[in-house]
């Protein structure tokens, strides 16, 4: 049979799937071009269609912190999926799952899993209201908590890169419950909750937003909104989405020494497959059906394949000390880019926190807010995507989007991404 070619693939699909994709960001509407089809990974590279190879540093946008197709985790997703992929009924592997996630993350007693982050920060908001009876919540511009209707107001992610700040289809009526802040802006934080603070149901935050650039935020714009929620008998959500078991083992709680009320999980604890989380103190959760009257339900949560790829996925972290090597391996990364990037014209900065990274293109220090990033970054970006992905790095499609380093990736691999780095400016300067 005749290969398609990446470009005859996405024709094929743009007839059946909207946009040829199944979510926007990968359509590389930012960058142009044609979209690579990935047909198998392999460690810290994946191989597309047309059999070319790429050392991939978007690591399916953060879940495969120990790389793509790690024997153990296929092991164990292989012997519990021939024992039956889903049962619609309790098993053992959600409680495995449940209890790594509580062993390790601050403050946490009980979990309820779900299919996607999205599902999970959508039912902690519904939990937080049911918890205290009231209706509002605040998020900030730039986190992005998934595609519910109530959080798709000032979000970041496709939606930055689409040059949408919300989406068609939310009712006004849904938006005019969220109130919307700037990050790292205590004045104005302080002024809403003087003003409406009886009324906030929950404060939902990415402790490290990482879905608009990285826009690390100080320890302090954190404790001064763990007091203001907690004075104000409103309920602080940490969504750990992307932040959970990336930056350490408790995630941003224990980075930062802050315990919230509720926290969501996805990504690392799915292990490659379709897992979210929500968790907090037992109390709060004893408000989740059947228990008590907050209703949340879903036909493959607590999935047993999931599971057991999750809890294959933390035991390996745990006994590969990850997060000790990924720092190591973090500090190598800063170091050569810096080496590879010295007399480069081109602005240029590296946040990093962990495993996670961004490389911005602009003028001035790393950015803590949404509204600090420099628009011209994403024309700076494209051509430099592509002069990346003809040398075999694969990076994500947007120049708002953050990389990830997985236990795959070697001091030889970080050293080959610095230098490719410093080739593609160099091929796109003139």
């Amino acid at each position: 049979m005749t290969k398609e070619t990446n470009a005859a693939l996405y024709e094929r699909a743009r007839r059946s799937i909207p946009g040829g994709v199944n979510s926007p960001v990968r359509a590389f509407r930012a960058v142009g071009g044609t979209p690579r089809f990935i047909s198998r990974g392999e460690g810290a590279h994946i191989v597309d269609e047309e059999g070319n190879r790429y050392l991939d540093f978007m690591n399916s946008w953060g879940p495969l912190i120990l790389g793509h197709a790690h024997p153990e985790v296929i092991e164990a997703i292989q012997n519990k999926a021939a024992l039956g992929t889903t049962f619609g009924a309790p098993c053992r592997a959600e409680i495995e799952l449940a209890e790594a996630v509580i062993a390790a993350y601050p403050g946490l007693e009980q979990v309820r899993f779900v299919s996607s982050g999205t599902e999970a920060t959508m039912s902690a908001i519904r939990l937080a209201r049911g918890a205290t009876g009231r209706d509002l919540i605040v998020k900030f511009s730039g986190c992005y908590h998934g595609h519910a209707d109530h959080l798709l107001v000032a979000a970041g992610s496709g939606l930055v890169t689409a040059g949408q700040p919300s989406s068609a289809g939310v009712p006004k009526d849904f938006a005019a419950l969220t109130r919307v802040l700037p990050l790292d802006a205590e004045d104005k934080l302080r002024a809403l909750f003087a003003a409406e603070g009886s009324r906030i149901a929950a404060v939902i935050i990415e402790p490290v937003p990482a879905n608009n650039g990285l826009l690390l935020q100080r320890k302090e714009f954190l404790l001064t909104l763990r007091k203001l929620t907690r004075d104000n008998g409103a309920l602080l959500i940490f969504d750990e989405v992307i932040s959970g078991f990336r930056v350490a083992k408790g995630g941003a709680a224990e980075h930062y020494g802050i315990t919230p009320d509720l926290a969501t999980f996805g990504k690392v604890i799915g292990g490659g497959l379709p897992v979210g989380a929500y968790g907090g103190s037992r109390k709060l959760m004893a408000h989740i059906a059947p228990e008590g009257p907050v209703y949340q339900a879903g036909t493959l949560s607590g999935n047993p394949v999931a599971m057991a790829a999750g809890l294959a996925t933390l035991r390996i972290l745990e006994r590969e000390k990850a997060w000790e090597r990924l720092e190591v391996l973090g500090a190598l990364l800063e170091k050569e880019v810096a080496a590879a990037l010295a007399g480069v014209e081109l602005p240029w900065k590296m946040t990093r926190i962990g495993s996670i990274f961004w490389l911005s293109f602009q003028e001035g220090d790393s950015p803590r807010s949404a509204k600090a990033l420099d628009e011209a970054a994403g024309a700076r970006f494209k051509p430099l995507f592509h002069a990346m992905l003809e040398r075999g790095v694969y990076i994500p499609p947007s120049a708002f989007e953050v990389m990830f380093l997985s236990l795959a990736h070697t001091p030889a691999h970080v050293a080959h991404f610095a230098q490719t780095l410093r080739d593609a400016i160099a091929a796109t300067a003139t």
